[in-house]
């Protein structure tokens, strides 16, 4: 087994033939392990001074089977992603080579080529991730300090095979308000449109844009240069690769609610929402789009439907229970 340490962002051109195949066996398969998002992100979001550090894992017959990606700032060393845009964020590997790639690529880091750094600072780790087990296991094996600590909830759905055994899931109350609510927005006419091939997606990214922007005020001062590049290039990247459901409500030709989501390994991935509280509001289009998304997700026989970071009222309405994310902190030796 071998390290390899890659500066900068050509990791992103020399992986790409074998990148997003182990990320997809890896123990924590986002869609933000993908290539096209860790580089977007990279791209538009890379914080200013901020160095690419790449570190990656071969076995004993050349076969790619750990990536590490991170960037160095201020003497802190972060996942690359880290922290606002991206919802999960891990090592990149298999269950069967994490505690392996993890002591390879502590032992990487502490070599003398690597730009100086003093924490590792870790952020949005999965509650099930082996990462949280394997890094105290090596703190104490070098005698150094760890800290761990929640950092928010990601709420999820475990989905049934039917929508009628969902609806039945759900609170009596919630069950009836959600049914009275879907009739009346039949009878109105809304439609839910699903974004496909071929759509213009940069001018369907646009219209999302437009109602993240509309939400609320918090939503529109975030909606910076860089997330909006962001949202057109990952757009782009899995429209193409049939990951991409980006769906809006419409009624007479408005749009009124939207979901930028993922359908990645058998789940659904809220990544943003927009809404324009001004257009037939009556309606609740927001309510009406979540669950015409939870009907497609049944539908397409997913397991999950993940809302992810945030404890909003309406996600347990709609009956999701909270996962975590944790924050690791390694103090240098």
């Amino acid at each position: 087994m071998r390290t390899e340490l890659i500066i900068g962002e050509t990791a992103f051109t020399d992986l790409a033939g074998e990148w997003d195949q182990l990320a997809a066996k890896g123990f924590t398969a986002t869609p933000f392990q993908t290539l096209a998002y860790q580089r977007a992100w990279w791209t538009h979001l890379g914080p200013e001074g901020a160095i690419l550090l790449t570190v990656i894992t071969r076995n004993d017959d050349d076969e790619l089977i750990g990536i590490g990606c991170f960037y160095s700032v201020g003497g802190l060393l972060h996942f690359n992603g880290c922290v606002e845009e991206t919802d999960y964020l891990d090592l990149i590997a298999s269950n069967d080579h994490a505690e392996r790639v993890w002591q390879a690529t502590w032992e990487c880091l502490q070599r003398s080529d690597v730009p100086q750094w003093t924490t590792l600072e870790l952020c949005n780790i999965p509650a099930d991730s082996p990462t949280r087990s394997i890094l105290p296991a090596l703190a104490q094996k070098y005698s150094i300090s760890i800290q761990e600590e929640i950092m928010e909830v990601c709420p999820i759905i475990s989905l049934p095979k039917s929508m009628d055994a969902y609806l039945e899931s759900l609170d009596s109350k919630q069950r009836r308000e959600l049914n009275r609510k879907l009739r009346r927005a039949e009878a109105a006419g809304i439609e839910t449109i699903i974004v496909e091939e071929p759509h213009d997606i940069d001018v369907e990214v646009d219209n999302f844009l437009d109602l993240l922007q509309k939400s609320t005020y918090e939503k529109r001062d975030w909606l910076n240069a860089g997330r909006r590049a962001l949202f057109h290039e990952v757009g782009r990247a899995a429209l193409e690769a049939g990951t991409l459901q980006l769906m809006f409500t419409t009624l007479e030709g408005q749009r009124a609610a939207a979901l930028f989501n993922f359908d990645y390994r058998d789940r659904i991935w809220v990544y943003n929402s927009g809404l324009d509280p001004a257009a037939f509001s009556a309606l609740s289009p927001g309510v009406i789009i979540t669950a015409e998304a939870i009907a497609q997700a049944i539908n397409l026989g997913r397991r999950e439907f993940d809302f992810m970071r945030g404890d909003e009222e309406y996600k347990y309405r709609f009956g999701a229970t909270d996962t975590k994310i944790y924050r690791l902190r390694i103090e240098r030796a």
